[in-house]
């Protein structure tokens, strides 16, 4: 079915691809821009008003396991909300995950500090931790599968790196919102600056919601529904049974992505400032950077992908940060500069980081069956996250605790999830120009016209 009758009949395919992209966009972008609040609060915030503690390594364990049970529970809303797409419309799903996410990351500006009512400041934290985690298991995988879907295959790569820029759009206004904030005295930022940014959300969610809910359904959604009876499957069961392969290459991609990304994006603003002793707001700042370099070169490495297919960027993001990494820390550790540990984290971030995410929302949505799509690319891609974005920061300052204060063991720990990347993305098809209508694993291609 042709994207062009379904779109409302007052609307042109070419003006419902631009909503389209801009919905997918706005969506990610407000995703982002709430988990990455979080992790900056984690970072500078949380460890001293919600979870005080004698011990500052305590403290800061504590406020980053509250970020890690959001990725926890990410894979179970990938599942929930993922299944409700494949069976009823990616429509009708991305306006619930938008509201249940939104709403969790506007009640995070109103939680009391441990110092007003004890212990259930945590326990509250925790609660809206988690159903932030469920709404955003589904957003980005919904919207890039959306973005994808509408798209042309010719530039299916660049159009769907629009849910990838907004990822950065979002951690760029989240940054900068916090580097805004940390500028105040420091007794005014812990008491209510911090609480600026997560309330400022709903800003965000009024635009997303209005997008959202003028968009039609995605017509390989359509298209598949009517090759097969979409709704008496099991995309759950059948993801795992007979789509177990594209699985891994999204699990191996995201892993060596999700390190690297948040190595500077949660970790490194910890470690500036308790470890290196540098001012609270070098992390943000150089972060605020580092994101508009990655939202600049997304759509380029995107477009390329479109020429020379996904794996090769994608690969060359993971060899480019695991030969990087080292001269990353050396940097960072030896200029105690906020120029240097800011033009590190772009580098970082705007090519290493760049490359990975790219292809993600063409490559992962052509990797999967349109029937179980949504379910595979969230189900995979969030279990990754629960496994390797909620722990890096865990294991980042546990190991930099191990070494005595030292950055090596962190280096080592990027290698490693370099190298499961590179295995799993090298040992996967080629995918560029396949059918997205195609329901089952026999009817998808790749490039070359043979199957997977």
């Amino acid at each position: 079915m042709s994207t062009l009758t379904t779109a409302k009949p007052t609307h042109t395919a070419a003006a419902h691809r631009r909503r389209v992209l801009l919905a997918s966009l706005v969506g990610s972008a407000l995703e982002w821009y709430d988990f990455y609040l979080y992790g900056t609060a984690a970072a500078l915030v949380f460890n001293k008003v919600i979870f005080p503690s004698f011990d500052p390594t305590a403290s800061l364990l504590a406020s980053f396991g509250t970020l890690a049970i959001g990725y926890f529970v990410r894979p179970l809303g990938g599942v929930l909300f993922g299944r409700l797409g494949d069976l009823f419309g990616r429509k009708r799903v991305l306006v619930i995950t938008l509201l249940v996410m939104g709403a969790s990351t506007v009640g995070m500006a109103l939680v009391p500090t441990y110092g007003q009512v004890g212990v259930l400041a945590p326990v509250l934290l925790v609660v809206l931790r988690a159903v932030q985690g469920l709404g955003a298991g589904a957003e980005y995988g919904g919207a890039a599968i959306l973005a994808a879907e509408f798209s042309q295959p010719r530039r299916r790569g660049l159009f769907g790196a629009a849910p990838s820029v907004g990822v950065y759009i979002g951690i760029l206004l989240a940054s900068g919102a916090f580097a805004l904030v940390t500028q105040l005295p420091e007794d005014q930022f812990l008491a209510w600056g911090w609480r600026v940014p997560f309330a400022a959300s709903v800003l965000v969610i009024a635009v997303a919601l209005v997008i959202r809910l003028r968009l039609a359904e995605s017509p390989a959604f359509e298209a598949a529904q009517e090759r097969s009876k979409t709704a008496e499957i099991s995309p759950v069961r059948e993801v795992v049974r007979t789509e177990w392969k594209a699985g891994l290459v999204v699990f191996g991609l995201q892993t060596a992505q999700n390190v690297v990304a948040y190595l500077n994006l949660t970790f490194l603003a910890a470690y500036l400032t308790d470890t290196l002793e540098l001012s609270s707001s070098t992390g943000p700042v150089a972060v605020t950077v580092g994101t508009a370099v990655t939202a600049v070169a997304l759509p380029l490495f995107a477009h390329l992908t479109d020429r020379v297919g996904r794996k090769p960027v994608a690969l060359a993001g993971i060899v480019f940060s695991a030969a990087f990494v080292f001269p990353y820390f050396w940097v960072i550790d030896h200029a105690h500069t906020p120029l240097t540990v800011t033009l590190a984290v772009a580098v970082s971030m705007g090519i290493g980081v760049g490359c990975m995410f790219a292809p993600q929302a063409a490559y992962y949505s052509e990797l999967f069956t349109a029937r179980s799509r949504f379910t595979g690319l969230a189900l995979y891609r969030e279990a990754a996250g629960a496994v390797t974005g909620g722990l890096t920061p865990l294991i980042a300052v546990a190991l930099v605790a191990a070494t005595g204060g030292r950055s090596w063991g962190v280096a080592l720990f990027v290698i490693a999830s370099c190298a499961i990347g590179g295995l799993a993305v090298g040992l996967g098809p080629e995918t560029r120009g396949r059918d997205l209508a195609a329901t089952s694993v026999d009817t998808l291609r790749d490039s070359t016209g043979t199957y997977r």
